[in-house]
């Protein structure tokens, strides 16, 4: 058996030296844009309630699923610009792009909204691009990938009625959504060049704002290259009211399912109040090393997965 462990990292040092490399150009260049390094607690009294997040217990408490209510705590005590990498848990998450301990980047920009922390992605994809290859194209999977700026963008409404016939605004049916995203509107972006895909039905905003109109469109887009779910990006809510009235929402949903536990955040909440107005992204660091090392699993850029740690 250690045989076969030394093998296998002896295999993967490559791309865990690039996974390092990675680390370093990343927080250069948030240093260079004037944010702080921020750090976090990862055993938590409380989780964000989200109905398809499954926390890990320990003795009562939780192990974070996502370092967003405390680093929104920060941003009310007036830190200012924020990032932090860090280990988030997730239950029932193992796959090819998953594992259930995972790294996360998460950044917030005071005066800023989701499209402006999409520019800030592109901006860091494309310095990471510079320091580890020839320039603005990288080869993923046997597909060459133009990383140049601006990425395409496209709203849920539109690709949903392009590649699966149907407006999620509509009537929006959570589990046909997540079917087709994956089937039939993800194959359909360019393998050539990322997608932005932007402006969300409100009932899956989460901690989003929305954005008034006839439908609401939440303020939220997730960036995807090479096939890959990189990030997450919000225009943040900053209204208490509608954030615990969305929390006790997924409460009550987890609650009929059995799943009970999980309480109101209310540090956070008490907080919320404080919010300045901001942007903020999750970009899973697993899947950008992946992307950058050409690998097809997430067992190649981590030195040990859920089975072997």
């Amino acid at each position: 058996m250690a045989r076969d462990e030394s093998f296998r990292l002896s295999q993967i040092k490559a791309n865990l030296e690039r996974r390092a490399l990675i680390y370093d150009i990343i927080r250069a260049f948030f240093r260079r844009e004037g944010f702080l390094e921020a750090e976090t607690p990862l055993l938590v009294p409380t989780v964000a309630p989200e109905k398809f997040i499954t926390p890990f217990t320990v003795n009562g408490w939780f192990l974070s699923t996502s370092p967003e209510m405390h680093m929104k705590r920060l941003l009310a005590a007036g830190c200012g610009k924020i990032f932090q990498i860090c280990h988030c848990f997730r239950k029932s998450e193992r796959g090819q792009l998953h594992n259930p301990e995972f790294t996360m980047l998460e950044w917030y920009r005071v005066g800023a909204d989701y499209m402006q922390i999409i520019q800030d992605t592109e901006r860091l994809v494309l310095a990471l691009a510079g320091r580890l290859g020839p320039g603005t194209t990288i080869r993923y999977q046997g597909r060459e990938i133009d990383l140049t700026s601006p990425w395409s963008r496209i709203t849920v409404r539109q690709a949903f009625m392009d590649s699966a016939g149907w407006d999620p605004f509509e009537r929006l049916d959570e589990e046909r959504f997540d079917v087709d995203l994956v089937e039939k509107v993800i194959p359909s972006f360019s393998p050539k060049h990322p997608t932005v895909l932007m402006d969300y039905p409100a009932e899956m905003a989460s901690l989003a704002r929305l954005r008034t109109g006839n439908p609401p469109v939440a303020e939220r887009a997730e960036v995807f290259i090479g096939g890959l779910e990189l990030a997450n990006a919000y225009s943040e809510l900053t209204d208490p009211p509608e954030q615990e009235k969305r929390f006790r929402q997924e409460i009550e949903a987890l609650e009929q399912e059995g799943k009970y536990g999980i309480t109101l955040p209310t540090k956070f909440l008490d907080s919320l109040s404080n919010l300045p107005e901001c942007g903020g992204i999750a970009l899973g660091i697993d899947r950008l090393v992946m992307l950058f090392c050409d690998a097809a699993s997430i067992d190649e850029v981590i030195p040990f997965p859920w089975e072997i740690a």
